[in-house]
This record gives structure tokens, sequence and C-alpha cells, in this order.
């Protein structure tokens, strides 16, 4: 899917304008509007998914996605710009419904940290081949992204035939995570209306995830540049390779926890301790105490670990500890509505040039923000899980 999404990312469109903005970052709006769009629709259309329907629906939102790059490099700039919104639209539902084939098993931990590695190898590595495209083979920026898409479509075959052959839950795994099934409105009301606060902090915490992240990843060659390293394709395949063994090897070994009240927890004390690794190790660059690679790195890993563990542990842990029968879809897609809505909204502030600042001091600064925001809420969200447990247990965890 990121080799669908990502590459024309690894593009600069330089001296490419359009109403006052950047080309680069009027593609990236407008893609992140198609994304986030689907991301509202998906809290419905993903958590009521049947199952026998999820290998041809992933099969054509692809399609249509290839289509739609395809279409962009058809068109000339500056008429093929709202091609991106169609290469978004189709691409959000993704990650909901593969997660759909792991989720609610005693190894979700582990097949979700293999998964959830693919937001930091593939968003690098697709980025890399996209360069090698332009600055190797002469295909231009515009041609790139569906070329990219080319090169790892066996990739893609060969994935959703592997789907193909997961079998179902078993008696242990619903005996341990719950049940997973679809959900319609009322339950979703109802879960919403039962976990409200809960629902709100995670979200807040999540939203400033997102913004970050997509600021690192979309604009990658620009913060490199600005931190004086050039040779672009190397570091976005390299740079990240500490950081997804590090991640993974950290929620693979969640798997070993099997009570559901420590596991649940642990994740919540892992927002904490990263939103302060955040906030630290950027002012300890902004004071130029630290080099911009460990800076870069430190970041990416204090970024990464809590942004994968919502995707893989903490709505897994949270519906298997209070025993609420739903599905993993329902609680990501609305944190990730919220999320690509504030990351777009970023990206229109950034772009219409109210902001002075260069790309670098601009992540500083957000890098800053958003680990202070991530302490706050996450303080909020043991406290209010830690009276909610209480309440349904009579045993206080924390």
């Amino acid at each position: 899917m990121y080799a669908f999404r990502k590459p024309f990312a690894a593009a600069t469109f330089e001296g490419l304008t359009l109403a006052g903005f950047d080309y680069k970052i009027i593609l990236i709006i407008f893609q992140a509007i198609g994304y986030t769009l689907s991301k509202f629709l998906g809290i419905r259309f993903v958590s009521e998914l049947e199952h026998e329907k999820r290998i041809k629906v992933l099969l054509a939102l692809i399609g249509i996605s290839w289509l739609a790059l395809f279409l962009f490099a058809l068109i000339p700039y500056p008429y093929n710009f709202w091609l991106l919104f169609f290469n978004g639209l189709p691409l959000g539902f993704i990650w909901g419904i593969v997660f759909s084939f792991l989720e609610g098993r005693r190894f979700t931990e582990v097949l979700g940290a293999i998964m959830a590695s693919s937001f930091i190898f593939a968003s690098g590595i697709v980025k890399a081949a996209g360069r090698f495209l332009i600055d190797y083979l002469g295909i231009t920026e515009f041609w790139m992204p569906f070329f990219t898409g080319l090169l790892f479509l066996p990739f893609l075959f060969l994935g959703i035939y592997m789907l193909q052959k997961i079998p179902a839950q078993d008696k242990e795994d619903r005996a341990l995570r719950t049940e997973r099934r679809p959900m319609n409105k009322k339950e979703r009301k109802n879960f919403f209306l039962y976990f409200a606060p809960g629902i709100i902090f995670s979200i807040i915490i999540y939203v400033a995830l997102t913004v970050f992240r997509d600021i690192r990843d979309n604009f990658a060659v620009e913060l490199w540049n600005s931190l004086g390293f050039r040779n672009t394709p190397k570091l976005l395949a390299f740079s990240e390779i500490p950081i997804a063994i590090a991640v993974l090897v950290i929620i693979g070994l969640m798997m070993l926890i099997k009570n559901n009240k420590v596991a649940f927890f642990t994740n919540q004390f892992i927002f904490l301790a990263s939103g302060t690794l955040l906030l630290v190790v950027s002012i300890l660059f902004l004071e130029n105490k630290i080099s911009a690679l460990i800076w870069m790195i430190v970041i990416g890993f204090a970024m990464y670990l809590p942004y994968i563990s919502f995707h893989v542990m903490l709505y897994e842990r949270w519906i298997a500890l209070f025993k609420y029968k739903s599905n993993i879809g329902y609680l990501m897609y609305v944190s990730d509505a919220f999320g690509y809505f504030g990351s777009t909204c970023i990206l229109f502030l950034k772009g219409s040039k109210n902001i002075q600042l260069s790309w670098s001091n601009f992540f500083i600064y957000t890098g800053i923000f958003v680990g202070a925001l991530i302490i706050i809420f996450s303080l909020f969200s043991i406290l209010y899980f830690n009276r909610k447990t209480k309440e349904k247990s009579g045993i206080t965890i924390v």
C-alpha cells in the first residue's frame, strides 16, 4: 500500500507552485484530504465489513489508487493535483481491512508488530525507490509514483494471497482476547458513550502523533536537506532501520504479558515515556547538545513507538480488558479520522507562508509541543482508566 501512497513524497517538485502554495504541499494536502475522508467513512465501512468480502475490496481499492497515479502522470501540471485526492481516498481503508485478519489473537502483538513495521520500513524504502527511479533511471517526478507502484505490485499480490491463508479466531483466542465481530451503528454509539473520556484523551494523543509523523514522513527529504545531509536515498532507507528494530522488539515482547490489565497500562506508560523523550531530545537539539543524526533517529523512535502501539496494542488490549465484543476497526478509524484531519490543518498552516520557519525549526518546535501534549493527556488517560478498571473489578491498577 505504501508503494502507492508515499513515493511521490520523494519528489520535491522544486519551483512549482499553485495559488501561492508549493506544489508539493498542494499534492500532500489533496492526498491527505482523501485519506482523511476515508477515515471518517471507515468508521462505518471498516467496522461493518463482512469478512468474506475483504480480499475483493482490497484489490479494488489498490486498483483505484494506482489508476489515479497513472492519470496524475498523464494529465499535465498544474491540472493534475486533484488526482492525489482519489489516490488517498481508497488507501485510507487498507490498514483496517488488513488488520482485521490479525486482531483478537493471542499472537496479535507479534503479527501486528511485523505489520506495523511497514510504517517505518516501507515509507523509507518506497521513497528511496522513488528517488532511485528519478536520480538513476531518469523517470520524471510525475511518472515516478506510478512506476514505483508497478515495482511493488508482485509483493502486493503475494501479501494478499498470504492473508487468505490466515485462519479465523479459535476458542483460545476468543477466551483470551474477546470475540471480534462487525459493529452496527447502535453498537458503535454505545461503545463511545461507555468510554467517552478515554476515547477523547486517546484521540488527542493520536492526533499529536499523527501530525508529527506526517511532517517527518512527507517532508523527510526537505528535513534532511535542511540539516545538511544530501545523500537522501541512503538516509531514507537506513536511518529508519534501528528505529524499526527497537520498536518491533518492544511491541513483540508485549505478547509475553498475558494479563490484559498489566499490558494495557504498560501501553499507557509507553505513551508517557515517549512524550517525555520527544520533549527532552527536541530541547537538547535546539540547544545544540546533540547531533542532527541522533536527534532524527531518537525522535523517530519516540514517535513511532507510541504511534504503532496505538495500532497494535492499545485498542487490542482495551477490548480484551473490558471484554467488549467489538473490533479494533471502529476505535482506530475514529482516531485516524481526527488524526489526519489535524495533519491536514497543519499542512495548510505551514503552506500558507504564515509561519516563517525552516522545515527543521518548524519540526523542532512541533516536537516540543507534541511531547508536552502527550505527557499531559497520557496522565489524564492513566487516571481515567485506573478509575474505570476500579469500577469494573473493584481493583486499582496504579
